[in-house]
């Protein structure tokens, strides 16, 4: 025997209750603050940063600044760091025109 499932009904003469959605806000410009804004400014000088001047100007460890350059600067920010290896050093990038 197959039970029936219960749908709740309203009565035909209940008031229509209409989801307003909030006001949409834009939203702000993303601007890097903190330890990031240095890593972006760093990166945005025309010779570019090496990880070992951004390790100096953050204190934090290579692997925490090469996350920080993936997660925060391109994904959250949405800026192109480009990364070029020259001689034996990996120089980070940012386009001198990328906004953020």
């Amino acid at each position: 025997m197959a039970r029936t499932q219960k749908t709740k009904t309203k009565p035909a003469d209940a008031p229509v209750r209409i989801e307003t959605a909030p006001d949409i806000v834009a939203p702000a410009a993303k601007t890097p603050a903190g330890k990031i804004a240095t890593l972006v400014a760093l990166m945005r000088r025309p010779e570019g940063a090496e990880i070992e001047e951004m390790i100096a100007a953050t204190g934090w460890q290579a692997h925490s600044v090469r996350g920080a350059i993936s997660g925060s600067v391109k994904k959250a920010l949405g800026l192109e760091v480009a990364s070029v290896k020259e001689v034996d050093v990996r120089v980070y990038r940012i386009a001198p025109g990328a906004e953020a």
